[in-house]
C-alpha cells in the first residue's frame, strides 16, 4: 500500500503514549501498542486505508514511538527520521503537557462514545494546513465546531441572554445583526465555546461555556495563528486593541 503520512490526531495519541511511558519507546508486542494500533485504524481520517492490515500496524506504531522518543531533547542517542510533524508534537507536549494529554484523553473518550465517528467533515473544512496545525488536531476541532452549530444549544443561549435583559450582539466587536440588517438579522448570532475541548474535555456543554459572536469574530477565534487555534472573546478583543493601536501609530 502507498505510505500514508501520520496526521496530527494520530501523533497526538502516539505521543501521549510515549509521554506516559516516561518518554521511552514501546515495542510492537506491548499491549498498549496493540491497543493503539486498533484505535488508529478505527479513526475516521484516512477512508478505507484500514482495510489493509499493514496500515498503522503494531510494527509501524512501535516505529513511531521510537521517532517520538528520540525527538525528545534529553534522548542520548541519535534521532530517527520522524519528520517535522513528529518533532512539532513533541515540542508541543513539552511546552503544554497537561493540555496535550487532556486532548489525547478527550479524543479517546470521543472514540469510545462513538461521537467522533458520527460527525461529518464540515463543508468549510477547506484549509488543510490550518486544520492540521491546530493543537487539538482535526477530529476534536470538528467535534467542537459540531457542538457550536447545535441549533438547540444556540437557541437556549439566546433565550438566556434575553431573560437577563442583555443585548443580542457580538461580545467582541458589539456587532448587532438586528440593528444592521433589520428583520433579516433579528435573533441571529453565532456561539463559541470559551474553552476548547482539548482543555475542558468532552463534558456536557453549559450555557456559561458559550459566548455570542458575529461571524467574523467567530472565525478569528478559531483561526490557527502563532501556535494557537482557539481564542476567548477577551483574547480576541485584546488582539483588536493591539491592531488598532498599531494602525494609529503608523498613521501618526
Amino acid at each position: 500500500m502507498a505510505q500514508i503520512s501520520w496526521v496530527r490526531d494520530e501523533l497526538l495519541l502516539a505521543c501521549a503514549l510515549v509521554a506516559e511511558n516516561d518518554w521511552r519507546e514501546l515495542r510492537q508486542s506491548d499491549p498498549q501498542v496493540l491497543e493503539l494500533s486498533d484505535l488508529l485504524r478505527s479513526l475516521p481520517l484516512h477512508g478505507d486505508a484500514a482495510v489493509d492490515q499493514r496500515f498503522r500496524s503494531p510494527n509501524s506504531v512501535s516505529r513511531k514511538t521510537t521517532d517520538i522518543a528520540t525527538a525528545h531533547p534529553h534522548h542520548a542517542g541519535p534521532m530517527t527520521k520522524g519528520g517535522r510533524a513528529t518533532r512539532k508534537i513533541v515540542a508541543d507536549f513539552l511546552e503544554h503537557p497537561s493540555e496535550m494529554l487532556a486532548a489525547a484523553h478527550a479524543m479517546r473518550e470521543g472514540v469510545a462514545s462513538g461521537e467522533l465517528h458520527l460527525i461529518p467533515a464540515p463543508a468549510d473544512e477547506t484549509d488543510d494546513s490550518e486544520v492540521s496545525e491546530a493543537p487539538e488536531g482535526r477530529l476534536l476541532r470538528r467535534w467542537a465546531l459540531h457542538r457550536e452549530r447545535d441549533r438547540g444549544l444556540r437557541s437556549r443561549k439566546i433565550q438566556q441572554v434575553r431573560k437577563l435583559g442583555q443585548p443580542l450582539r457580538c461580545e467582541v466587536c458589539s456587532f448587532d445583526f438586528g440593528l444592521t440588517y433589520g428583520p433579516l438579522g433579528a435573533d441571529y448570532v453565532e456561539v463559541h465555546h470559551v474553552t476548547p475541548l482539548y482543555i475542558s474535555g468532552p463534558r456536557k456543554t453549559r450555557l456559561e461555556d458559550l459566548a455570542l459572536l458575529c461571524a467574523n469574530c467567530h472565525r478569528m477565534c478559531h483561526r490557527s495563528h502563532a501556535g494557537q487555534s482557539w481564542r476567548t472573546p477577551d483574547a480576541l478583543r485584546e488582539e483588536m486593541h493591539l491592531a488598532a493601536g498599531h494602525k494609529a501609530s503608523c498613521i501618526s
